[in-house]
């Protein structure tokens, strides 16, 4: 889609609703809602209502109707890299709620192309910036069209049936009826053949209005924009959401906390230091409607939530559009897309996940990820079984079995178990392989091997322990030692120190934070939107080591740190080390998302992952 040009046929534009993200005041219908696709040179803007415009040189700020999005590059034009010719890519390279196929060849072969010297000029040009100053990032309806030479042909997308306006290429309903059923193999990603792509924009709902700014959308989603029902009948009693007239009411419970998430953190925090900085990424496996992560969200604590497409309709869609940070996803057959080592705490509010089972394959796979020291929460059947296996109306001995799994499994891990009172139980990792010599010699304990525990890309899951990085002493935390956030944000990180990101020095690091440094200051003054609260949900698609998400690092928003799987280096552990999130992807695939839930998306060097800037 990037460099190529495109349009709406005119009766396109009437049929296609408003697919752009905005999260300033718009108007309350929607027949005036087109396709907002406005390609923004530098100097020179190109915003029509309803087509797409050549972009032919690198310096550009994208906005993309398929990612639903505004999209920001700063990369400098074809001549600043010694005459390179334009390289647009087609279409089909690119994914998104499409389902596109990519040209991987040519993408990995695309020269790399920075950006530091416009920043540069950019914030010289003082407070005042000229470079840019017709730029306009508001929702364009109408107007005049510019006229597009005959050399350029425009090229055409009909918008999709209705039927896909939630469309999820690579978790789509029917195709997963066709997978097995065992381990969840059906919920996980299963992407189209070529033969089944779509190549057309997916319309959003009818009615599709804007999204309430954070954090009035942690409570309350318009119905149009996800209007389905049926967990305010089939969670009625557990407060997760109400229908109230034109909106979604979600009151912040849960099935193990319908009192409220604020009350439920509370006693967490009692034994997990929630509230210092501690503990700063937290992972929610099953996560409903994410309250749990949108009421962290005040304690400076991000929580990257997951629960499959399934039955419960549109959960992740929820979780969204209020603005918290979530992903289509699944513990099945294939390992979690984090690296080793990359949340602080993780946690199951009646998730209905078989710890136990597979040899505890999956509580291992937490054990992963978990960095060291970090804690497990587990809320919900089996425990407290005793007290309450007739509410939950299941065997007894069912119930003990499972817990006693789990808690065999827990031991052979070396977890501590910090806290058990009424349904919720609290374990902690140990800080290191020192603190618990005695596996060594635990014949049930098979060990994955070290050099594969970051190598997850479709990869399948195992149960075996991943071992602890080395220490020196028995104090030494496994893996470096983290800063309470924010000073961990650009303290520099223990993967950098200790030389585990290949050809990435303590200068490198500190150069790439202070550039990014410079880039979203250069930002702020093309896009004056970007600190006002409008961009809530925001993408990297080619993170490095987080330095934009660092930069631009805000209590009004997030970023999803995206680290291609086809990078030269994995820097998503340096990511995770700063105290942000993110998943490695496959661009070649669509994301695991849906349609309209981001409000900005970063493309910077996607060209190429050559390299990691």
């Amino acid at each position: 889609m990037l460099g190529d040009t495109c349009t709406l046929s005119p009766d396109a534009v009437d049929r296609v609703n408003h697919s752009t993200r905005q999260r300033l005041p718009l108007p309350a219908t929607s027949n005036d809602r087109v396709l907002s696709t406005c390609a923004t040179i530098i100097g020179q803007s190109h915003c029509p209502s309803h087509h797409f415009l050549p972009i032919k040189d690198r310096s550009v700020l994208w906005s993309i109707s398929a990612f639903s999005a505004t999209v920001v590059s700063l990369v400098p034009p074809p001549s600043a890299a010694g005459g390179v010719k334009d390289r647009s890519f087609d279409s089909r390279s690119w994914t998104s709620a499409r389902g596109s196929s990519c040209d991987r060849s040519s993408w990995q072969n695309q020269i790399q192309l920075m950006g530091d010297s416009i920043a540069l000029a950019i914030t010289k040009s003082g407070a005042d910036c000229d470079v840019a100053s017709n730029l306009n990032f508001e929702t364009h309806h109408g107007g005049e069209s510019e006229t597009i030479g005959e050399s350029e042909k425009p090229k055409v997308f009909e918008p999709c049936h209705s039927r896909f306006t939630d469309y999820t290429p690579c978790q789509d309903q029917k195709r997963a009826m066709t997978f097995p059923r065992e381990n969840m193999n059906y919920r996980e990603r299963h992407c189209p053949p070529d033969g089944e792509k779509l190549h057309c924009l997916i319309p959003a709902p009818k009615g599709y209005v804007t999204p309430f700014p954070w954090p009035k959308s942690r409570d309350y989603v318009p119905y149009a924009n996800a209007p389905y029902k049926a967990l305010t009948v089939e969670k009625a009693i557990q407060n997760w959401i109400q229908y109230e007239g034109n909106v979604f009411r979600f009151p912040g419970g849960g099935t193990q906390f319908p009192q409220g998430a604020d009350k439920y953190i509370d006693q967490l925090a009692s034994v997990i230091p929630i509230d210092n900085g501690t503990v700063r990424t937290a992972l929610d496996t099953g996560c409903g409607v994410a309250s749990w992560g949108a009421y962290l969200w005040s304690r400076k604590v991000i929580a990257m939530s997951f629960a499959p497409r399934d039955s419960h309709e549109a959960q992740v869609q929820f979780a969204l559009e209020r603005g918290v940070p979530a992903v289509i996803g699944v513990l099945g057959t294939i390992k979690m897309p984090y690296p080793s080592r990359s949340f602080d705490m993780a946690h199951c509010s009646r998730c209905l996940i078989p710890w136990g089972s597979n040899d505890g394959m999956y509580l291992k796979e937490v054990d992963r990820v978990l960095r060291p020291g970090g804690y497990w929460v587990l809320s919900g059947p089996p425990i407290n079984w005793r007290t309450n296996y007739k509410a939950w109306q299941r065997p007894k001995e069912e119930l003990r079995e499972e817990q006693r799994k789990i808690e065999e499994v827990a031991s052979l891990l070396c977890w501590e178990k910090k806290y058990e009172k009424g349904e919720i139980a609290v374990w902690q990792k140990r800080i290191n392989a020192e603190s618990c010599r005695a596996r060594q010699d635990d014949s049930r304990a098979t060990f994955c091997k070290s050099a594969e525990v970051d190598d997850v890309w479709y990869k399948k899951m195992e149960a075996c322990v991943t071992p602890y990085p080395d220490v020196n002493d028995s104090d030494e935390v496994a893996g470096g030692e983290l800063k309470p956030f924010p000073e961990r944000l650009y303290t520099v990180p223990p993967r950098i120190v200790s030389g585990s990101v290949s050809g990435v020095s303590v200068e490198t690091y500190q150069e790439d934070s202070n550039k990014w440094k410079r880039h979203v200051n250069a930002y702020k003054k093309i896009n004056k939107l970007l600190d006002t609260g409008r961009y809530r949900n925001i993408m990297d698609m080619n993170a490095g080591l987080g330095g934009f998400a660092a930069a631009i690092e805000s209590p009004k928003l997030w970023t999803m740190n995206v680290v291609p799987t086809i990078a030269d280096r994995s820097t998503l552990g340096v990511i995770f080390e700063r105290g942000l999130i993110g998943i490695y992807h496959d661009w070649c695939e669509a994301f695991s998302t849906y349609p309209r839930t981001y409000d900005l998306i970063h493309a910077n060097g996607v060209q190429s992952v050559q390299g990691y800037m």
